[in-house]
Parts: structure tokens; sequence; C-alpha cells
């Protein structure tokens, strides 16, 4: 099979899958048929779906009751599409079945609940058939994310990919639509990978997923927590609550093992909570200096001038000593590094074959990805998608480690989003950074102006005269480019907040744009073309 981008997650789907009678759900997960529906006795179906634009012949829709409008308003185009019958509630089947009388209806009181476990039942559960791994937290599931799948990949020879960045079955991929998809389009793409011959998946799990039940039905060998910070807060409304979201992966619904780090209070807590019901065999891991229990723990992290790494040892609970280089930079990563190598140690895989994976996972789109590296003539150029206040602090902190000149950060904060953090991320940027370029992100519906200003609250807090701090108002992409025009030799530029989105949300119009190639334009402009591994190992928009 030829290596193929796809524009959506819609052609990646099994092909030889067994089908599946719905009378045989209906009875296996106490659905109804609506008074008045067409007959179920012979009707069978070959997948699920809950998007009606993502239907394929012969699958179940299930439409869902949503926050502005129901799943059922839109049953009509999915039967259209092909749908053989619809899994909806109550009122749904009626605005079904008034547009299309006679289909096949089954009900349930709520539909979100039961649609994760029957599409595992449809897919013939393929997490319990992979070597599977999901991450959560609120910075570093990405990466981490990628690290294990490198490292699995290495053991096992393939590994599948589904979060932020990209959905990535063997050789075919898509960009992501979001963290987690949807709990059917999940169990699909795994039953795909094991169609293709690829023994395992390395998932990430998002809070506002746990909480819609989109991995449910979904159960991993090994789950990992990297961290939790200000974030969602629009969303979970309080820390606790999110930390409650989070926790529902470390359950026996979802997993068989714990790999939790305790490097913040709330891993902490979390560890306190799976431990105390014994249900999961658990690992505590921790990468920062501190007073926590653990059962894994890092020394002697130190950061490479040269090629940006990070060498570190990993001591375990029978005395390990795993001497380990993670290809980022700081401790935030080595962090990640240290989790991916418990999970997946814990997943079977020998240390050293870990190690030498983890080695070579080199330039993860949009977590620390360098455009350029260091050489002379060239400063570090470097995009990250550090978004929260803890996050850019953490980034900013191992960037100047490996910057004998001046930091540069190019940043903003998303609109339509928590209020709250923006003048934190002016401050932390004003603290350690030594210019800034304030520019625009995701304003959506706000004015971008506005957004800007609360962060020059917490720029002057810090930097009262507003020295070295420019605002960058016509474009992104200008603000990018001056952020490398800037930039010499022995500088670094950083561009935050965006890392590998592929599209910039103003006043309601998606417009395609990653900072990526922006950057590597600019570069190019500046200091002439970038070598195929001038960037570690290549730079991935």
């Amino acid at each position: 099979m030829s290596n193929h981008a796809y524009e959506s997650a819609a052609a990646l789907r099994p092909h030889r899958l067994e089908p599946t009678a719905l009378s045989e759900l209906a009875g296996r997960f106490g659905l109804a048929v609506a008074p008045g529906a067409g007959g179920v006795e012979r009707v069978s179906v070959v997948g699920v779906s809950v998007d009606s634009s993502d239907v394929a012949a012969g699958e179940l829709f299930t439409a869902i009751p949503g926050f502005k409008r129901h799943g059922a308003e839109f049953a009509a185009q999915a039967v259209d599409a092909g749908a053989v019958a619809v899994l909806t509630d109550a009122a749904g089947a009626e605005i079904v079945l008034r547009d299309r009388p006679g289909t096949p209806v089954l009900v349930t009181e709520d539909p979100r609940a039961v649609v994760g476990p029957l599409a595992a039942e449809v897919y013939r559960h393929p997490s319990e058939r992979l070597t599977a791994t999901a991450v959560t937290g609120t910075n570093g599931k990405t990466t981490t994310s990628y690290f294990v799948e490198a490292i699995l990949a290495a053991h096992l020879g393939g590994c599948m990919l589904a979060g932020t960045v990209e959905l990535r079955v063997g050789e075919q991929h898509v960009e992501s639509p979001r963290t987690t998809v949807e709990a059917p389009v999940l169990q699909r793409l795994m039953a795909l990978a094991l169609e293709e011959g690829v023994p395992a998946a390395s998932l990430e799990a998002s809070s506002q997923a746990l909480d819609l039940r989109r991995m449910d039905g979904t159960v991993v060998e090994v789950a990992g927590f990297t961290n939790l910070q200000r974030d969602h807060l629009d969303y979970h409304e309080t820390m606790e609550r999110y930390l409650e979201a989070k926790a529902i992966l470390f359950t026996p619904e979802h997993a068989r093992r714990a790999v939790v780090c305790v490097d913040d209070e709330w891993g902490v807590r979390l560890a306190e909570k799976v431990a105390s019901d014994a249900a999961l065999q658990l690992d505590r891991v921790r990468a920062y200096p501190g007073e926590a229990d653990t059962d894994w723990f890092v020394t002697d992290a130190a950061v490479s001038m040269t090629d940006s790494a990070t060498t570190f040892v990993l001591h375990g609970p029978e005395g390990e000593e795993i001497a380990a280089s993670c290809p980022l930079p700081g401790l935030v990563n080595v962090q990640n590094a240290a989790l991916a190598l418990v999970m997946t140690i814990r997943a079977g895989v020998p240390a050293a074959t870990a190690v030498e994976a983890l080695s070579q996972a080199h330039n993860i789109p949009g977590r620390m990805q360098r455009i350029s590296q260091r050489d002379g003539e060239r400063g570090l150029c470097i995009v990250d998608f550090a978004h929260t206040p803890d996050a850019m602090r953490l980034t900013l902190e191992a960037v100047r480690a490996i910057t004998p000149g001046r930091l540069i950060v190019v940043f903003s904060s998303d609109g339509d989003r928590d209020h709250g953090k923006r003048p934190m991320l002016g401050a932390v940027a004003a603290e350690l950074a030594d210019v800034l370029v304030l520019t625009d992100e995701n304003p959506r519906s706000e004015d971008p102006q506005t957004i800007r200003d609360a962060i020059l609250e917490g720029v002057r807090s810090v930097r009262p005269d507003l020295h070295d701090v420019e605002q960058v108002t016509t474009w992104r992409g200008d603000a990018v480019k001056r952020g490398v025009e800037l930039c010499g030799p022995e500088d670094t530029v950083i561009v935050t907040g965006k890392g590998h989105e592929p599209f910039l949300e103003i006043g309601g119009e998606f417009i395609r744009y990653n900072d990526a190639p922006v950057m590597r334009e600019a570069v190019e402009a500046k200091w002439g073309p970038i070598a195929s591994d001038a960037a570690g190992k290549g730079s991935r928009a």
C-alpha cells in the first residue's frame, strides 16, 4: 500500500468485517424497537457512526442529543448515505420516523452511553486484540504518544497512532479532527489496524473525550498520566472536576495498568485514587526533584547545547538504572520520555529496545519541533504547542538552557476560551524571554486586540516599560517572520500556542495555516535552504 494522506477519517475503515445482526445488538444492549419503526430481524450492520457526513453503506447511525441540536435531525442524511438503521433516544426516534418512515430504529435512554461498547462489539473488540496504550494529561499527551508509538513500533513492527495531530494506520494517515475521535471512529481505526497487520496502538485521551464517553468500549494495556495544569476550565469549571474526568481512564473498564507521573499534586492525588481500590497495577513516576512517593524516578538530567537532546537516568523499583536520551530539550520532555519508557516496559518492551527507539523519536509535529538547528550562522528556530501558563514556563525554561544569546518568543492566546490565563501567559513570557513578539492565535469571535491587551496586562506586571515587546497585528505569519528576522546565530526564536494546528480560526472562518512551514520559509529566506537533516531528522509541517 502506498503512503497516502486522506482528507478525512472517512477513508479509514476495515474492509473485511463480518456483519452483526441488529437483533443481536438489540438483545445484548437492551435496546427497544421504536413504535412504528421498520423491522430489525433481517438487518445486519458492518459498522457504526455518530456523524451523518461519515456514514458508509451498511452501517448503524447513532443519533445523539447534542449541545445545540439533536443528531436525529441528520438521520435522513445518514440513511441517504447508506445507513441501514438508527440508534437514538425516544425524542430522536420521533424525528427519524417523521423524516424517514419505516426506518429500522432502536431506542435507548442514553445513546452516548451505549455507542462505545456497541461499536466495540460490531468491530470485534479490537483494543483487546492490540497492544494498546493511552495517555492523558494537560500537557505532554502528544509528545508521549509519539514516543510510545516509536517504541512499540520498534518492538512489534508497527503501531497505529490516534491523537491530536493525526490518525495513522500503517501508511494511511489523515489530520486528526480532535485529540480523541468519537468512539465508533476509534473502534474502526483499531479494527483497520488489525486488518492491516498493525499490532499496537498509541492513543491520546482528552478530558472532554473521557467525559463524553468516547473511550467507552476501549480497554488499553497501559494508561499513562502526564500532569494536570490550568486549561479547559471553560468546560470543566474547576480543577477538581478536570481531574475527575482524567481519572475515568484509570478504571478497569478502560485499562489494565496505570503509570502516573507524580510531579504535581494532581498526579499524587490520582495515584492515591488508583492505589486505593487496587483494581489496576500502578507505577508512579517522578521526573522532577520532589518528595512524592514513587516507583520510578529520574536523576542526572542534562541538556546538550549541540543537539538539544536531554540525557537522564531512570531508576526503577527493582534497582534498575536505565540511561536514556530524550531527543527534545528540557525536564518537561524528560517527564514525557520517562512516562513513555515505563508505559512501554510495562507493555512488554525490553528496556534496551525502548531506550534506542526513544532516542530516534525526533521532530514531533508542533512539539519542540526544530525548524533550524544552531550551526554558527543560523539561530535555533522552534515551533511548540505551549498554550498554558505552566507549559509556557516549562518550555521557555527548557529553551533558555540551550540558548547562549537572546530568547525570542512569538505568542498569543486563543479567543472564546479561559480568559484568566491571558495575563498569566504575558507575565511568564516577560519573565523568561528577552524579546516578546505578540500576535494572534485563534481569536474566534473575539476582538484580537482585546486578547492582546489582556496579555499585555501580565507583561506590564513584569516589564512596565514594555522594553523589547512588539505587537504584530497584521497576520500571524508576519509575526513568525519578525521573530526569525530578530534572531541571530546565538539566539533562539520559539513560536508557541498553535504547534501542529492546521488552521487559524477567525470570526467563524477556518483559514488554512501552520506555523512550521511559515517559519521554515522565513529561515530559508534569511539563511538559505535547510538541509534535509538540519532540523534533527527533517522538518515536518
